[in-house]
């Protein structure tokens, strides 16, 4: 995502081939250790991920999953005639979908003390990756209207994991943006937004694409468009069907996404147009560094991990934490206080490894701005983590990149 990024995983001296999956296990995936991963020493520029991360080393043969075939592209509606997407026209998946679950009155894990306490101790003065809760801007989800031709993209071996990606094409909307692009709108007519400045070195790169009229969401870790050539490069593409309500499994037990714990990152992040419309109605998305994730472990509705490091006491990939009914929010700033119901009634989901703690969606196309509701990067940097409570979603998972399923491919 930026000069802060959390992982040190970068490229190697080979580069991307034509699409199709892997058919060479020792060519997926990183190369160096996740765990080597910590925070720079400039805080200001934006979080880092660890990104999606698969054991290189691991060789399964793909099972099948139910979402080897396509939604139905005929009964979807809902694109705007701009490239801005957001939640606050309406939920991108199924209302009874987990993202939009009311977790005002779920259980509380029984060790939630004992992690957040831990939080606090080991990250201080409130316990997240830069010590304060910040919010990353960075992240921008691009509205693909009806009919836009949709482009194939040559792999990057570097960030393609076997059977965990997708290799379908993708509806790249001229004049649409991928992470890490200046915030500037790019030419309308041109694809130059999309080449990722840090691509070469390693940068998280996330591309996001909302496509309403398919009922699919594409989310790809690791993607540029090449400003001259139009060459488009891809790492990881996770390919999620809006129409369905995924369950547990979410797209196979020990398979990764865009994000590293499986989850996908759209319906997680929140906008300024939510914020303005006084109302988030979906969980947020929130990542620590690995070495505050428990390690090795995830728990539902996680269904990945990395080789993160942390205690036992620490919080687990997919861990869910809901901000305290008792917490005074009317301390907060207006645009602060809807941000802080939507985590005290949906709560956030632990996606990733990186520095600065929730994600924002970038507000580039200026549907509306952070400025005009009044939430910067500080706006809840009260916020500590014994004033949330963890939730129970059961018993954790061990990590073992045994991932199962077949990709789509169209």
């Amino acid at each position: 995502m930026s000069s802060e990024t959390a992982s040190t995983d970068g490229p190697t001296t080979a580069g991307p081939t034509t699409v199709g999956p892997s058919t060479d296990p020792t060519t997926a995936g990183p190369t160096s250790d996740p765990t080597t991963a910590g925070p720079t020493s400039d805080p200001t520029t934006g979080p880092g991920t660890s990104g999606p991360t698969t054991d290189p080393g691991t060789t399964t043969d793909p099972g099948t999953t139910t979402d080897t075939t396509g939604p139905d592209t005929t009964t979807g509606a809902g694109d705007d005639s701009t490239l801005c997407a957001s939640q606050a026209e309406g939920p991108y998946f199924p209302a009874d979908a987990i993202w939009y679950h009311d977790a005002s009155n779920d259980p509380v894990a029984p060790d939630s003390d004992a992690i957040t306490q831990w939080m606090v101790q080991n990250a201080p003065p409130n316990g997240w990756g830069t010590g304060t809760m910040r919010i990353d801007f960075s992240i921008t989800a691009i509205d693909a209207p009806a009919g836009t031709e949709k482009r194939p993209f040559e792999i990057d071996n570097d960030y393609y994991y076997t059977p965990d990606c997708d290799v379908a094409p993708i509806p790249l909307p001229p004049g649409g943006v991928v992470e890490d692009y200046p915030q500037d709108l790019p030419p309308a007519d041109s694809f130059e937004g999309y080449d990722c400045s840090g691509y070469q070195e390693g940068a998280d790169c996330h591309m996001i694409v909302v496509s309403r009229s398919e009922q699919r969401l594409y989310e790809i870790y690791h993607a540029t468009v090449d400003a001259q050539t139009e060459q488009f490069s891809a790492g990881c593409l996770a390919l999620w069907d809006t129409s369905k309500i995924y369950d547990l499994d979410g797209r196979g037990q020990q398979c990764t996404s865009a994000d590293a714990a499986g989850f996908p990152i759209a319906p997680l992040l929140f906008s300024a147009e939510e914020v303005a419309a006084g109302e988030i109605n979906h969980a947020i998305r929130f990542i620590l560094p690995n070495s505050m994730i428990r390690a090795k472990k995830y728990v539902a509705p996680a269904t990945h991990g990395t080789n993160t490091t942390g205690p036992t006491t620490s919080i687990p990939y997919g861990g869910h934490m809901r901000l305290r009914a008792d917490y005074p929010i009317e301390d907060l700033s207006p645009g602060a206080q809807v941000i802080a119901k939507a985590l005290q009634k949906y709560g956030m989901y632990m996606s990733d490894g990186g520095n600065i703690a929730l994600t924002a969606q970038s507000d580039v196309y200026g549907c509306a701005t952070w400025a005009d509701v009044g939430v910067d990067s500080f706006s809840l940097a009260d916020l500590k983590a014994t004033d949330f409570e963890v939730i129970d979603h059961g018993p954790t998972i061990d990590v073992t990149f045994e991932c199962e399923r077949t990709p789509i491919m169209e």
